[in-house]
């Protein structure tokens, strides 16, 4: 079993910045890739970003390719997600995701344990 909280969330105006934590608990951390999906209202969830489990190789959903950067830490089993040059349609709730491969996935059905989602809205 792995436990996620996330955090960092909030309200910040277009062209603005946030940084999304990730705090893993349980199981180990370091052979597990790692996901951050959002879901907006009367939408499905979507991916955001992945890393794999030696922080070596990441992809992101094109939308936001150079503005937001997945990083870990696995000594302090975090996940961070850098969202910078925000916009109105990055506004959702955000969801860090574990998944049991070591390898990065973009497919939500491979991912095996979520948190509860942090919030970020961003107003123009």
């Amino acid at each position: 079993q792995v436990q996620l909280v996330e955090s960092g969330g909030g309200l910040v105006q277009a062209g603005g910045s946030l940084r999304l934590s990730c705090a893993a608990s349980g199981r180990t951390f370091s052979y597990i890739a790692m996901g951050w999906f959002r879901q907006a209202p009367g939408k499905e969830r979507e991916f955001v970003a992945a890393i794999n489990w030696t922080g070596d190789s990441t992809y992101y959903q094109d939308s936001v390719k150079g503005r937001f950067t997945i990083s870990r830490d696995n000594a302090k089993k975090m996940v961070y997600l850098q969202m910078n040059s925000l916009k109105p349609e990055d506004t959702a709730a955000y969801y860090c995701a574990a998944s049991k491969l070591p390898v990065v996935t973009t497919n939500k059905d491979r991912f095996d344990y979520w948190g509860q989602g942090t919030q970020v809205t961003v107003s123009s």
